[in-house]
């Protein structure tokens, strides 16, 4: 199991952000540009961690000795099923340096982003202040 599915299954934001490099680059399905910097991902990945509900990995595909990953999960927003995959690139320190998350159907996606505005709005605030 990766690292990184192991710190998410067990809602541990600290082991996950832990995990990710401080030159980060996070390509998210809702937003056009990419984000990048660990305090910043960290956050990201806080604000989902509270809006997915019903969290689970389905499947895991990659060596776990290579540097790509593919993380296959299902979710609940709002009611709504969401399936979605965490692509993750590490480096030989095993840090996450690019974290792509793709997700469907669009219906629950655009939940998704009505609710992750909110809270990425607050996490920004909060890393700011």
């Amino acid at each position: 199991m990766h690292p990184f599915r192991a710190a998410v299954e067990a809602r541990d934001h600290e082991a996950m952000v832990a995990l990710l490099d401080d030159d980060v680059v996070f390509h998210s399905p809702i937003a056009h540009r990419p984000y990048a910097g660990k305090a910043v991902v960290g956050a990201i990945l806080g604000a989902v961690l509270r809006i997915f509900e019903d969290f689970e990995y389905e499947r895991e595909i990659g060596d776990p000795a290579a540097r790509d990953h593919a993380l296959i999960f299902r979710c609940t927003v709002d009611g709504l099923q969401l399936q979605g995959c965490d692509f993750l690139t590490v480096n030989e320190a095993g840090k996450i340096t690019d974290f792509t998350v793709m997700l469907r159907p669009l219906k629950a996606v655009m939940a998704f982003a009505e609710r992750m505005n909110v809270e990425f709005a607050a996490a920004m605030a909060a890393l700011d202040a």
